[in-house]
């Protein structure tokens, strides 16, 4: 008897009606970190179309995807058949540490700041675009 009312005592902690507190917690932290991420994903946009900008494209370029990769190569210097080698697993890899080099030193930074672009994207990104970096050409040109 003891040891059903134990069972009973347990199957009741775990049971719809008292977890459902903990459920309701977990939706307002997810609906928290779903607006923080639309945010930064907006705060990322902006500095994206900021570069482009700054370097004389559109800035509506940067949200189309493929076309945006083609505009940014135009903006370091490089040609057009890199937008291939993007495509390629394990090539762009190589390709784009090498385009963030370059986008990095066309806007007067050096390599090690293009390295951070390649590994930190989202927030060398921000700081290009919103920051005081001026276009200076192409750098691979």
């Amino acid at each position: 008897m003891i040891l059903l009312g134990r069972l009973e005592t347990v199957a009741a902690l775990f049971s719809d009606d008292t977890l459902e507190g903990a459920h309701d917690a977990g939706g307002a932290g997810g609906a928290i970190g779903g607006i923080f991420a639309a945010v930064w994903a907006l705060v990322v946009v902006i500095g994206l179309w900021r570069v482009f900008t700054k370097a004389g494209q559109p800035g509506w370029a940067s949200l189309v995807p493929i076309y945006n990769a083609w505009v940014l190569l135009k903006i370091v210097g490089r040609p057009g058949w890199w937008l291939v080698a993007l495509l390629v697993p394990v090539v762009n890899v190589v390709f784009g540490v090498i385009l963030c080099i370059d986008l990095a030193r066309s806007f007067g930074k050096g390599s090690v700041y293009g390295l951070g672009l390649a590994i930190f994207s989202a927030i060398f990104t921000v700081h290009l675009g919103l920051g005081d970096a001026r276009y200076t050409g192409p750098a691979a040109a």
